[in-house]
């Protein structure tokens, strides 16, 4: 079978990512979709939840939407030290030698890829789903149909207490309170309380 990975810090998980997975299972040729949240940033970049934390927080995500064919996969955590995409694939087609996986590649980081460790031969690991990000058109691709949400965004929300209603998962919003985590203080008002019933 074809499985498609999804990489990305997932800092936390929004509708924007549930949207195209939802997308990319419905209109690509692909028998399973993974999330697989990176453990540590390639370029030293901090992350605002845990490891651990950030895959509770994607399978709530998916758990939400009920997502057939979607697995959550701690990979990025076997690959260890400073693997890359090249790595993690390496691995991957090793331990599924009689799966093909693709890779889903923002047009953002298509832009990137002269920066990436091998990408001649993620090319060859991977099929590249390619999937347009408004603000990073690439005129080869189809207009961008999906919602211009980032997790940088949502953070910034959860810190100054802003409404978060439509871009975060409530059950996502209920660990992220239950936890304290991205500044939301376990004692202050939920960040559900801002969302309509």
């Amino acid at each position: 079978m074809e499985i498609a990975i999804f990489g990305g810090s997932f800092d936390p998980p929004h509708v924007g990512h549930l949207l195209t997975a939802a997308w990319l299972l419905m209109t690509e040729p692909i028998d399973e979709l993974w999330f697989v949240p990176v453990r540590d940033h390639p370029f030293g970049k901090r992350f605002g939840a845990s490891f651990d934390q950030r895959v509770s927080l994607c399978e709530k995500a998916v758990a939400s939407l009920g997502l057939a064919r979607t697995r959550i996969s701690r990979a990025e955590e076997r690959v260890g030290g400073d693997g890359r995409t090249v790595d993690l694939l390496e691995m991957l087609t090793l331990e599924h030698p009689l799966d093909r996986f693709a890779l889903v590649m923002g047009s953002d980081i298509l832009q990137e890829t002269a920066l990436w460790k091998r990408f001649d031969r993620v090319s060859e690991l991977a099929r590249i789903i390619r999937v347009q990000r408004k603000g990073h058109e690439l005129p080869d691709l189809p207009a961008a149909v999906l919602p211009e949400i980032s997790s940088t965004d949502v953070r910034a929300r959860l810190a100054a207490g802003s409404p978060l209603a439509g871009l975060v998962p409530r059950a996502v919003l209920e660990q992220i309170a239950e936890g304290g985590l991205y500044g939301v203080s376990t004692s202050a008002r939920s960040p559900l309380s801002s969302q309509p019933r």
